[in-house]
């Protein structure tokens, strides 16, 4: 899956990301793929969540991927963050 069905979750409120989500699904995408890392992950979790129960009933969880990166720190060394990758599809 390219950058089409990607969904980057951040600060901006829940519900912005889960019209996101909506719109690739009405728009005709099968596959939707939300990415998060840190803070953001409950929050893509929420989403993947209230897509699934609310919005569209048919989708499901097709693969859910958990990492962690290692980022450059602000005091020379390095910080390792948490990512989430959760495939849904129809």
């Amino acid at each position: 899956m390219g950058e089409e069905g990607t969904i980057y979750i951040g600060k901006k409120p829940t519900m912005n990301y889960v019209l996101a989500v909506v719109s690739q699904v009405n728009s005709g995408c099968d596959a939707v793929c939300i990415k998060a890392r840190g803070r953001a992950i409950s929050r893509a979790v929420d989403v993947a969540e209230i897509v699934r129960n609310r919005f569209v009933q048919g989708m499901n969880y097709k693969d859910v991927k958990i990492a962690t990166e290692s980022l450059p720190g602000q005091d020379g060394g390095s910080a390792n963050v948490s990512s989430i990758e959760i495939y849904l599809s129809k």
